[in-house]
């Protein structure tokens, strides 16, 4: 603890508009509130914000920058002030959040994967139930009723989608394709031919990173394997689901996918196997549409410089995961953070935030001329295709299950012993809520 409160004052120090004194035992560390915004606090009631973003120099925090622009011109009488520690992604699981919400003297809203994920946060009682907030706002008129379903834990929705993003898409080089007379893979059986015919010009199928890259090329596989329907009934514990030959038939599978991987995997991580695509060293890559906004970045040209598609034997279904904001239990701004969660669901806000960041609304409503050729696509294919939650991004599965199952998707990438793999998969199912 004294180490976390020594670096925490060191960030503090960089803004000078803050209290740099150092959190005691009995009360909570002081909010890193970002000068410009601490003029207008004193005059007008806030919302106190926690996400990691507004610490990043990136699409997703001028995202948010969007998004909390829209919300003051709605609430010209209202603020946002953050409590951020800057670090990088959309999930919250450091320990100054947990600081906090330990002390019960939370953040009124903070940034979660929507879904399971948010479990654990529902067990120790810390966050409030917005289903009320859903149902007075319509939203339930304008997200997928298959979405609303799989956000619920324990029947209530608990946080409020900013965005929606795709786990299952494959990504590939198209100027390989075009120079070796090939198209993209819809089926499994379509990938393997694609891969053996790659693999005979010295060109290595697929890239894939290692750890987090397993767990997620793994995901969709179990996808492709058992379809919709059953795959939500697999991340839902049913132990049917487990117990079925296709949990074998998708861990064979996955090993043949591996024999057409980079011998490297374990070296890379997903940014790096995603480059070998562009680089040309590899045809394809199984990655989620957060690869386009990185390609973009790179000055990349859709259909010139990559291309895209479902994941093999996944066409027409979807695996979602979602950004969303939640209402803290004991939030100090109560009701001003209610009207901020108005807006995060609102067309005008998601649509200002979405298009910057490269995901696409939780809202079916959605001004498509913002979005760019990917986002138009993905637009149509939401609205469309069977909905399935992701296991690695906290939709389907809370931290509990995702852990066990990425160590044994890991380890059976290094020893290749299917048992051991369907034993640990079997083990964890527990935890599966």
């Amino acid at each position: 603890m004294k180490q976390f409160c020594q670096s925490f004052i060191a960030f503090a120090l960089l803004f000078t508009a803050c209290n740099s004194v150092a959190p005691s035992q009995n009360n909570a560390p002081t909010p890193l509130v970002a000068p410009t915004v601490a003029k207008n606090a004193a005059a007008k009631e806030t919302v106190e914000l926690y996400s990691l973003w507004a610490g990043q120099s990136s699409a997703e925090k001028d995202a948010l920058i969007a998004l909390e622009d829209v919300f003051r011109k709605q609430h010209p009488n209202l603020d946002i002030i953050h409590t951020d520690t800057g670090g990088g992604g959309g999930g919250v699981t450091d320990e100054y959040l947990l600081v906090l919400l330990r002390r019960e003297q939370p953040p009124d809203s903070f940034v979660v994967h929507a879904g399971k994920e948010s479990l654990d946060y529902v067990v120790r009682g810390q966050l409030e139930p917005l289903t009320k907030v859903f149902r007075d706002e319509q939203l339930d008129k304008v997200m997928p009723p298959l979405l609303l379903e799989q956000l619920q834990i324990q029947g209530e929705i608990y946080s409020i989608p900013v965005n929606i993003h795709r786990s299952n898409v494959l990504w590939y080089n198209p100027k390989i394709f075009q120079e070796n007379n090939l198209q993209p893979p819809r089926t499994l059986d379509d990938f393997f031919a694609v891969a053996e015919k790659l693999k005979a010009k010295g060109i290595t199928p697929l890239a894939v990173g290692s750890e987090f890259a397993l767990g997620h090329l793994f995901e969709s596989v179990l996808l492709a394997t058992y379809g919709a329907q059953d795959y939500v009934r697999l991340v839902n514990g049913d132990a049917e689901m487990w117990a079925d030959a296709r949990l074998s038939k998708a861990i064979a599978t996955m090993k043949r996918v591996l024999e057409y991987s980079n011998p490297d995997r374990n070296t890379l991580n997903w940014v790096g196997a995603a480059q070998m695509v562009l680089d040309g060293k590899a045809g394809m890559n199984v990655m989620g549409d957060w690869a386009n906004g990185t390609f973009l970045g790179e000055g990349m040209k859709p259909n010139v410089d990559y291309a895209w598609t479902a994941a093999p034997g996944t066409d027409g279904m979807f695996m979602w995961l979602s950004d969303s904001f939640t209402l803290a239990k004991g939030a100090s701004h109560r009701q001003a953070a209610i009207e901020f969660l108005k807006t995060v669901g609102s067309r005008q806000a998601q649509d200002a935030f979405n298009h910057i960041k490269g995901s696409i609304p939780a809202r079916i409503d959605a001004d498509r001329t913002l979005y760019d050729e990917y986002q138009q696509w993905s637009i149509e294919q939401f609205r469309t295709n069977q909905l399935a939650p992701s296991i690695m991004h906290g939709a389907a599965a809370s931290d509990a299950f995702r852990q066990p199952y990425t160590r044994a998707v890991v380890d059976f990438a290094n020893d290749l012993n299917e048992q051991a793999f369907a034993e640990a998969l079997r083990a964890a199912i527990v935890e599966l809520q």
